[in-house]
């Protein structure tokens, strides 16, 4: 009899915390990934940030900027793969990840490119062509998975966590080739204090749009729940009549 009451408890506990769910109670995970999430002065901000935050508030479960955790991509990215109820963004919809994830969106559309000194004159025709080059990637970015999957081999690609690194590495001629999300790479170029001018983009590895990736053990309703209040954001007008959405995308123009 004790045994029985012991597992009606049970089963009322679990049902009340998987009733209880909501937005705010997920893990949020986020890398530096300027425009669309990253720091400054110690403030999270960025397309996606904005995006997340007024969805969320749309639908009545407001999520906070201390609720997203900024981490470097790979850790973020692994901690997504395995851990219910994690959010993690902005992630690259592609084929290869297709059903790994759930996916609640487009918050852009986005663009992997290779990027290459305009001095040194390099033209990428094919997969092959890349293999002769050093090409810096962060680690589990889809921009080292692209490559890997057009059959370039790993001797060629060189792994870091951090995109300022690889910016560095771009000017000082220790990679040659750059394989990130164009404005992404831009930006970090810019922020290192070089002149974007002097790179060009040499091949471009996919063309799509950025999402927020769940982790597959997550609520079906409260993933739905988020995508309820992007359509909202894209949908409605602020009382200037500006579309919110693109107020939040002319900010960052």
């Amino acid at each position: 009899m004790r045994l029985v009451k012991f597992y009606a408890i049970l089963f009322a506990v679990y049902s009340m915390s998987a009733t209880s769910q909501n937005l705010n109670s997920l893990t949020y995970l986020t890398e530096e990934y300027p425009p669309y999430n990253f720091s400054e002065s110690g403030q999270l901000k960025g397309i996606a940030v904005d995006l997340l935050i007024k969805a969320s508030e749309e639908v009545g479960e407001a999520i906070k900027e201390d609720d997203i955790a900024l981490q470097p991509w790979a850790r973020a990215y692994r901690s997504t793969l395995i851990r219910p109820d994690t959010v993690l963004f902005s992630t690259t919809r592609t084929t290869l990840r297709e059903n790994l994830f759930h996916w609640v969106g487009p918050i852009s559309e986005t663009r992997i490119v290779i990027i290459a000194k305009k001095s040194h004159q390099i033209s990428i025709q094919s997969a092959m062509d890349i293999a002769q080059y050093r090409v810096g990637v962060i680690r589990d970015d889809v921009g080292e998975q692209l490559l890997l999957e057009a059959g370039v081999p790993r001797d060629s690609i060189q792994e870091n966590s951090y995109a300022e690194n690889i910016a560095q590495q771009l000017q000082k001629d220790r990679v040659d080739l750059w394989a990130y999300e164009e404005n992404v790479a831009k930006w970090w170029i810019a922020t290192a204090g070089f002149k974007t001018s002097d790179y060009e983009v040499v091949h471009v590895l996919q063309e799509g749009e950025l999402y927020f990736a769940f982790n597959k053990n997550t609520d079906l309703q409260v993933i739905q729940l988020l995508q309820k209040g992007i359509d909202l954001v894209k949908e409605t007008d602020n009382e200037d009549g500006v579309n919110k959405f693109d107020s939040i995308l002319n900010f960052y123009r």
